[in-house]
């Protein structure tokens, strides 16, 4: 209960923010060009942990009380055995859990920044940790299209790419970067470059919008 409690407050999107950040920012910069186990193992157990800590930080939503915890612990499964047995299979499978339940952890942690109330720094912290997952779910989209159509993208795709590739690519993406050395060539791949660079867009917008409408109606009630 303590947890529990511990994860409803605001202070959990905090510990999230650090894990994404560890995820995308920490362990990728420090893994070689062709990674070894441990560089693999580091990365997967830092995801697991990403995926018990949203799985923790529910809303007061019931119904996602009753489908988050069992998509996680697939998914847990689920990537645990692409471990083990290093299938391109389970890949493929590894990436679609992941794909069910990073867009649930996007819903659960805007619902939390985005609620009435003061805007405090671990909501705006909160909304930080939205924008990363959003780029973490479309890293999942290209690595499940990599693995099912590896013509899909040229460049630097085609050189045997690693999860790092991924998230790299979709964050130049989100961003609108677009430094040209992934490049898409497949409908589909083209088609979830454009949808993840106008997201990033209209979220920063609307994300700014919102936080500033919050912060304007507490000043008021104070």
């Amino acid at each position: 209960k303590a947890l529990l409690r511990f994860w409803a407050a605001d202070r959990g999107l905090s510990i999230l923010l650090g894990l994404l950040i560890l995820i995308i920012f920490v362990l990728p910069a420090l893994a070689t060009p062709t990674p070894g186990l441990l560089s693999r193992l580091a990365g997967d157990v830092a995801f697991s942990l990403l995926l018990v800590a949203g799985a923790v930080a529910m809303p007061e939503y019931r119904w996602m009380r009753f489908v988050v915890p069992p998509m996680v612990a697939l998914a847990l499964v689920v990537r645990w055995a692409s471990v083990a047995t290093s299938s391109a299979h389970l890949a493929a499978w590894r990436e679609i859990s992941s794909l069910a339940t990073l867009p649930l952890f996007v819903i659960i942690v805007a619902s939390r920044v985005y609620r009435p109330g003061p805007v405090t720094r671990e909501r705006i912290q909160g909304s930080v940790a939205v924008y990363l997952l959003l780029g973490l779910t479309w890293a999942s989209a290209y690595e499940l299209l990599h693995i099912l159509r590896p013509e899909a993208w040229t460049g630097a795709a085609s050189e045997a790419p690693v999860s790092q590739t991924w998230i790299y690519y979709s964050f130049v993406t989100l961003t609108t970067m677009g430094y040209g050395d992934i490049t898409p060539v497949h409908p589909i791949a083209r088609s979830l470059a454009i949808l993840e660079a106008v997201t990033g867009q209209l979220y920063l917008a609307i994300t700014l919008a919102r936080l500033v409408a919050l912060h304007i109606k507490s000043g008021e009630k104070g």
